[in-house]
């Protein structure tokens, strides 16, 4: 006999599974009193992972591009030009994404923060190397307001445990109001025509985000939607 959740051998008069826990029944079978196939309470021990190890090993993996990258650049070019942009990029992804695991509990509302940050310096870096002027009219704002709305979720989700319709239906508001916010930057810095295409994303975000405050404000909806999709 098998247990039909994980799989594992069980002997005839198991009463339960001792991996998942998982009851076995056969309708065939009389069940009987007999030693189980497995010791109680006696599980392998599974050796752990060192954390620091692992990052160790990440961090020492994100040097390696730097180096190989920095190294080409000046043997190719005598000095540091395309390899900026690598060391940039790998500078930013590293604080925005592998950083935060170098610490037991990380905060996610301080490194969504973070990210955002990062990413509108590296914007500014590459702006200023390139002797660009796309920053402070497309790429700050655009990149602040979306930091804005994304850490305004991940803020409230984090500290409050309930309402969760709500601050999702009101970011795809937000989101959807972001879109010709974004159009218009682009038609002032870079001179593209205004057309209203970011009505099409707008439209359905909008009408998503108040389905989900409606639910949120309507039990009897949000029940009758729960059991329709089996959530």
């Amino acid at each position: 006999m098998y247990c039909i959740n994980c799989g594992v051998k069980l002997s005839d008069t198991e009463k339960s599974c001792p991996l998942c826990g998982t009851v076995p029944y056969h309708p065939d079978l009389v069940r009987t009193e007999a030693d189980s196939l497995y010791p109680k309470n006696k599980y392998p021990k599974t050796k752990k992972v060192s954390r620091i190890g692992i990052m160790i090993a990440v961090s020492l993996i994100a040097v390696l591009p730097v180096i190989i990258t920095l190294l080409c650049d000046l043997q190719i070019n005598g000095r540091v030009s395309w390899s900026a942009y690598v060391i940039g990029a790998v500078l930013a992804g590293y604080i925005s994404f592998v950083l935060p695991y170098w610490f037991k509990k990380p905060n996610p509302v301080v490194f969504v923060s973070l990210f955002f940050v990062m990413s509108g310096l590296y914007l500014l870096y590459v702006n200023l190397i390139t002797n660009g002027d796309w920053f402070l009219s497309f790429a700050f704002p655009t990149t602040g307001a979306f930091g804005l709305i994304v850490t305004a979720v991940v803020t409230l989700t984090y500290y409050l445990k309930r309402g969760r319709l709500f601050i999702f239906g009101g970011a795809f508001i937000l989101l959807g109001g972001y879109m010709p916010l974004m159009e218009l930057f682009l038609s002032i810095t870079f001179g593209t025509k205004f057309i209203w295409w970011s009505l099409y994303p707008m439209i359905p975000l909008t009408v998503l985000g108040l389905t989900l405050i409606f639910l949120g404000a309507t039990p009897s909806a949000r029940e009758s939607m729960e059991r329709k999709f089996f959530l």
